[in-house]
């Protein structure tokens, strides 16, 4: 059958290159929906401040007139100036299981990147870091994640065939909380917080969380810097980010961790899992979508795992095992009794180790692939 493919060029085009998803993964039990407008958001060159320095384009793939495929290209200035790599990024890839959708797609991905004089193509990846990365190749009859991309057996399969290899990979944890804090946790918590003249501020709600948004995020430029593909964020990208998720944060999900100059050294992002409630949106929160989301972040047994970040100068002495000890205090006192660690490089062993204190059991695992010119 004949695969047509259509750059997205008018709203209804793009109303297609959304829509896909929710028709491809319909009843999928391990899917999580994304929510429609945020992902307009995202790839609106009005609204997403990365097209600052990014370009892109999107495909949609056509039989007979039906929808059956869609890939996003992103042309990240910064990245190729950070790393020295003149790859061009896809991601938002979906299709059918018929391997001539992603053959037409990712050959018109393919050919931009020539135009422009890239060397390689390579994703699932986003605009930024925090933005969807990753194709999963393990974990497929586990529920996913609201920070992560769900897809279907035969993907990462056709990718292979089509020439595609690993870039890297990501690693998953699922956690139990246990009833008690590891006593060696609990120990190296209380020295390094001594020793360092360091305190966790308190919050009771997001207004005291505000005034340190920002540093937040610069932490994590600092600290992010070296992993796969991070570019540094602009302040008009953290103004962004801060603007659109800090107001709906539980602050009893979150540490902050500062010195004695109350300068922020550390952090750990977390919040009760919404994916159960993002399946019962199904992409909108309206009329009653909102509902789900409400009650799933008041009242909730699971959590997800977001953002760690420890400044530079104390990695390696410990401060983590502060974050683990608030997270565990107030994971006991909300009844959360499961933790999603969300995707960790697999070379990251340091952060790895940390679940080796803990029931926990590694059960997915997603790849940026790569293909070379």
């Amino acid at each position: 059958m004949e695969t047509i493919i259509q750059e997205v060029t008018s709203k209804k085009q793009m109303n297609a290159f959304l829509d896909l998803p929710y028709v491809l993964y319909k009843g999928n039990p391990y899917n999580i929906p994304k929510l429609r407008f945020d992902e307009a958001a995202t790839l609106n060159r009005a609204k997403n401040p990365a097209f600052d320095f990014c370009e892109a384009k999107y495909w949609v793939a056509y039989q007979n007139g039906k929808v059956v495929g869609r890939v996003a290209a992103i042309y990240n200035k910064k990245y190729v100036e950070t790393w020295k790599n003149n790859y061009l990024r896809f991601g938002w890839i979906d299709f059918i299981e018929d391997i001539e959708v992603p053959r037409a797609l990712l050959a018109a991905v393919e050919g931009w990147a020539k135009v422009l004089g890239c060397t390689a193509v390579h994703g699932p990846l986003g605009f930024t870091d925090l933005d969807f990365e990753g194709m999963l190749i393990e974990g497929f009859q586990e529920i996913g994640t609201m920070a992560t991309i769900y897809n279907y057996p035969y993907y990462p399969v056709m990718m292979e065939q089509l020439g595609y290899g690993k870039a890297v990979d990501w690693v998953e944890y699922r956690i139990n909380v246990p009833e008690k804090l590891p006593e060696n946790i609990a120990k190296i918590a209380d020295l390094v917080e001594k020793r360092y003249k360091l305190h966790v501020v308190p919050m009771t709600s997001t207004k005291h969380l505000k005034p340190y948004a920002s540093e937040v995020f610069k932490l994590v430029n600092e600290t992010y810097s070296e992993l796969y593909g991070v570019v540094e964020l602009t302040q008009r990208q953290i103004d962004y980010y801060v603007k659109m998720y800090f107001s709906m944060i539980r602050v009893d999900c979150i540490t902050l961790i500062a010195n004695e100059a109350n300068q922020l050294v550390g952090f750990g992002i977390s919040m009760p899992s919404l994916s159960k409630a993002l399946q019962k949106a199904n992409g909108s929160l309206f009329p009653f979508g909102f509902i789900h989301l409400l009650k799933a972040l008041k009242k909730n047994t699971e959590a997800d795992l977001l953002l760690i970040g420890i400044d530079k100068t104390l990695q390696g002495k410990g401060v983590n095992a502060i974050v683990l000890r608030e997270f565990h205090k107030n994971y006991q006192k909300a009844g959360i009794k499961i933790i999603e660690s969300n995707p960790e490089l697999e070379e990251n062993k340091k952060v790895q180790s940390i679940w080796d204190h803990f029931p926990a059991r590694q059960h997915k695992r997603r790849r940026c692939f790569i293909k070379h010119f």
